[in-house]
């Protein structure tokens, strides 16, 4: 995997931060969700490259080989704001003041919050199957809260951890075929699990999600404070985005300035399901006049 790509460990004062990165040309930050790694971009990272993009993958706080705080009881030390400032540091360390940013899943609500607290560092923005995390909540039903369950779950106390901890592989494996995601993504993932303390920080995410982050959000609403970068949103369509909200620009227009968007005929892990389309939808955003 990452063929050319080079490895580092970056510290933000908080945490360390295990990255990859390679190629020459604009800076692009791709973020990962739940439970992957950094490697789940392995098939969309060196298609960038090869467009005449940097590209840069980090390992979020506490995922794969990334270590942070402690949690803390009111979950802050795991908040979309605090990893999308880790994010900020690693992209300055690495020299890119000003960049095209793009996160799916967990990531994607990162790059959502960099892009609000930080709009003079991202020049465009790309959410793959994501609509805020508020959005969510205040849409929640029976529906929602049947399918999305794990939501629900893993912000419980300290229960996640005693039910997943004991065989991490069973959990995380079940869902994750090495055939698909490619065998040295599987392996790291594997890897990472195997760890509590991974563990441990991949639900306070969660928790974090219901709680602090949505705060954050509510308090970005009442304030009318958008995103002004330009936002491409994308969704897999065998995932239940559409299922659960019909279009999710309709969502969107409510928070962003300037958004388009369409779906990918993909599972949710899109990275590595579908990366040649989804490499095309990025470059064809961060680079508008490529799609012309």
């Amino acid at each position: 995997m990452f063929a050319g790509f080079t490895t580092e460990r970056v510290l933000t004062g908080e945490a360390s931060i295990f990255v990859r990165h390679g190629g020459s040309g604009p800076p692009v930050l791709l973020l990962h969700g739940h439970p992957r790694t950094s490697a789940t971009w392995h098939r969309v990272a060196p298609r960038l490259v090869e467009a005449g993009f940097s590209v840069v993958c980090p390992d979020l706080r506490g995922y794969g080989r990334s270590r942070g705080p402690d949690a803390v009881p009111d979950h802050s030390a795991h908040s979309k704001r605090a990893v999308a400032r880790d994010m900020l540091t690693v992209m300055r360390q690495l020299g890119h003041e000003r960049f095209c940013l793009a996160g799916h899943d967990r990531g994607s609500y990162v790059a959502l919050r960099l892009a609000l607290d930080h709009a003079q560092a991202v020049e465009r923005l790309a959410l793959i199957d994501c609509i805020p995390l508020s959005e969510h909540l205040r849409r929640a039903d029976a529906t929602f809260a049947t399918r999305w369950w794990h939501w629900f779950f893993f912000a419980q106390p300290d229960i996640p951890e005693r039910v997943i901890n004991p065989d991490p592989a069973a959990w995380y494996g079940s869902k994750a075929d090495p055939a698909a995601m490619g065998a040295e993504n599987h392996a790291e993932l594997m890897d990472a699990v195997a760890h509590p303390e991974v563990v441990r920080a991949m639900l306070e995410d969660y928790r974090a999600g219901l709680s602090v982050d949505r705060a954050h959000e509510e308090a970005d609403r009442a304030a009318g404070r958008r995103v002004t970068a330009p936002l491409r949103v994308l969704w897999s369509l065998q995932d239940d985005l559409e299922d659960l909200y019909g279009d999710p620009l309709d969502i969107w227009r409510a928070w962003a300035d300037d958004v388009d968007g369409f779906g990918i005929d993909s599972g949710h892990h899109v990275a590595e399901e579908n990366p040649a389309a989804l490499a095309r939808a990025l470059v064809g955003h961060f680079r508008p006049e490529t799609a012309r």
